[in-house]
């Protein structure tokens, strides 16, 4: 790009949106330049909160601002292929929450209208770019529990019924797989780098449509077998645990967020703690920053083709337990 640092502008400055405002101070290559909001006092509020130079009260007008580089979309999923669709033709480089679309085949489209325009475009799936995640790479990498078997993992809330709210809502495209099993999914995809070559998988479906239950068996070519649920039915332990030949690896609770991991071999431990320097986010913040700096179309820390493989495996979950979204039909 010839520039120092990437200016970033925000889509959708919500919850999500705190923690991207507040790792990206701690990213010395990336600015925090501009957000837009339909609502433009909610815009000014946020951008006020956190020094944005620039506050719009529509998308287009800060596409249009040439000094924004790159957008981060924090906006419900539903909406993901339209903003990024948005900001591609724009000439932007994109960060997505994840998951980056409801489908593989929206992500199919964006990821070929990316390579078109040459534009960067990455899923923000944070927890492989956290610190810890690294130590525990490290040991899998020098085979410190051997032969990987079996992995297990949870991810667990226990929520209020409410139809009302978004976790709910088929037309935000709720439910616990698309917001909550895209992380064991994901992780052990990053743990094994294979996806699975078949599975069984059950679900409670709520009032509303939508999975508030997702429980699946995942088998992979390599002999592993991987556990996993996700819900908003019960707390859950929320550990990622990986068993080996010769001992285990837990990613301690909440695994997706975690800053602590334990290896156990011989009756011996070792439990590492790596801190965050702000909210978590400043780690997928600064690989997207530089691979955006270095001209990349996408980031090695997750690929594209590791996010449309996680796709195709959760629209297949889906099509099993009959969860179709009304915009879907």
């Amino acid at each position: 790009m010839g520039k120092e640092k990437v200016r970033w502008g925000l889509i959708g400055p919500g919850r999500i949106a705190e923690s991207f405002a507040q790792g990206i101070a701690h990213v010395d290559e990336a600015q925090f330049y501009a957000v837009a909001s339909s609502n433009i006092e909610r815009a000014r509020e946020f951008g006020a909160r956190y020094s944005a130079q620039k506050m719009y009260g529509s998308y287009e007008e800060m596409l249009a601002d040439p000094e924004v580089d790159a957008v981060y979309i924090a906006t419900p999923h539903r909406f993901h292929y339209d903003n990024i669709k948005l900001c591609l033709q724009a000439g932007k480089a994109v960060l997505c929450e994840k998951p980056i679309t409801v489908n593989s085949k929206e992500s199919s489209e964006l990821f070929a209208l990316a390579r078109e325009k040459k534009l960067f475009l990455m899923e923000a799936l944070w927890s492989r770019f956290l610190p810890v995640y690294d130590d525990v790479r490290e040991w899998l990498d020098s085979s410190k529990i051997g032969r990987i078997r079996l992995i297990n993992a949870t991810f667990g809330v226990n929520l209020p019924y409410d139809s009302s709210d978004r976790w709910y809502n088929p037309e935000l495209a709720g439910g616990a797989l698309l917001d909550m099993g895209i992380y064991p999914l994901a992780v052990t995809q990053w743990i094994l780098n294979e996806n699975p070559e078949s599975f069984n998988v059950e679900a409670c479906l709520s009032d509303t449509g939508v999975d508030e239950l997702t429980v699946a068996v995942l088998k992979y070519k390599s002999g592993v077998i991987a556990q996993m649920n996700a819900g908003f039915v019960a707390e859950a332990s929320n550990e990622l645990i990986i068993y080996g030949a010769k001992g285990s690896i837990t990613i301690h609770s909440c695994f997706w967020a975690s800053t602590q991991a334990t290896l156990e071999t011989d009756n011996k431990k070792l439990t590492v703690t790596r801190p965050f320097k702000a909210s978590g986010f400043e780690y997928e913040i600064e690989a997207a920053t530089l691979s955006i700096l270095d001209g990349d179309l996408e980031c090695k820390g997750i690929s594209q083709e590791d996010t449309a493989s996680t796709m195709k495996v959760m629209d297949e979950m889906r099509a099993r337990i009959g969860l179709v979204y009304p915009f879907e039909k």
